[in-house]
């Protein structure tokens, strides 16, 4: 990296152009994606496809070249909202070295995974079900116990299986990154920073979770937020839960996580980072975020 102070200018070297052509572009995007496809992790890994209610949902099936104690229990990681299981990959070293074995899957409305009828995200409410299609999938290939890794939505996702799957037994613990454990705080951060009246993001909080809301909202049904507030249902909690969240993070509050944390000390464990954005714990200490996970998959067995 060269800094021109005086310049008010940075210059980056560039090491990989996952789309487009870098010399052409008049604009681009950047990401905290730190893989975009398997190969780039150096481990072994299969294509497989998880039925799921609409068609067959592809994932990324990881098994670790050494079995050891833990080989019976599958890690599966869920990225966020409007991402790809490519934002999940980083969660997948780490469970390797555990020798877990990871499932990276997609769910509707992701641009992967078959879409719902109304082609329209649920917060987790509908989601969860493409997520309990990959807890049967591993279960019926072997796994005795489960690990859930959720990223964003995907922790929203994955505290949803571990209240509502069949295979809820089985799961021994949660890993959750920057988590949404409450749609309402999440929602109305974001539209403060975007600029939103207060008014106008508490008339569409309320259109979420009514009928009359569909016409606008275009959901097939209403969302029930109250059974996706964590924080009001601390007192349901049965798993072991690691939440990773960044203190700079805007777009998902940490004080959700603090106070999910406080109230339920006897299963939820927080590890704050201190790194601007959404979703970023792993890019700004990667050794920190390896290492609480590491530590807390341990104490699970």
């Amino acid at each position: 990296m060269d800094e021109d102070a005086r310049a008010g200018t940075v210059t980056r070297l560039v090491e990989r152009v996952d789309s487009g052509n870098l010399y052409g572009a008049r604009a681009g995007i950047w990401s905290g994606y730190a893989y975009s496809a398997p190969e780039q992790l150096g481990l072994p890994f299969e294509h497989v496809v998880v039925p799921v209610t609409d068609g067959m949902a592809p994932a990324w099936k990881f098994v670790p070249e050494t079995a050891g104690p833990a080989s019976s229990t599958w890690a599966i990681h869920v990225h966020g909202m409007g991402g790809k299981r490519a934002g999940a990959l980083r969660g997948v070293p780490v469970a390797n070295q555990l020798g877990l074995t990871s499932l990276v899957v997609s769910y509707r409305n992701d641009g992967d995974a078959p879409p719902s009828n109304d082609a329209r995200y649920s917060l987790g409410q509908n989601e969860w079900l493409d997520l309990e299609a990959a807890i049967q999938f591993a279960v019926d290939n072997g796994a005795e116990r489960l690990v859930l890794f959720g990223w964003s939505l995907g922790g929203s996702m994955a505290m949803r299986a571990a209240d509502l799957s069949i295979h809820s037994d089985r799961i021994v613990g949660l890993v959750l990154v920057a988590p949404v454990l409450d749609w309402r705080v999440t929602l109305t951060a974001n539209g403060s920073s975007s600029g939103l009246p207060g008014p106008v993001t508490r008339l569409g909080l309320r259109m979420l979770g009514t009928g009359a809301g569909r016409w606008v909202t275009g959901l097939a049904q209403p969302i029930d937020l109250s059974t996706l507030d964590w924080v009001a249902r601390a007192g349901e909690l049965k798993k072991p839960t690691l939440i990773l969240h960044g203190a700079g993070d805007k777009s998902t509050p940490v004080a959700v996580s603090e106070r999910l944390a406080e109230l339920r000390p006897d299963l939820v464990q927080l590890e704050r980072f201190d790194v601007p954005g959404h979703s970023l714990e792993w890019n700004g200490d990667t050794e920190k975020w390896e290492a609480s996970v590491m530590s807390f998959v341990k104490s699970l067995f």
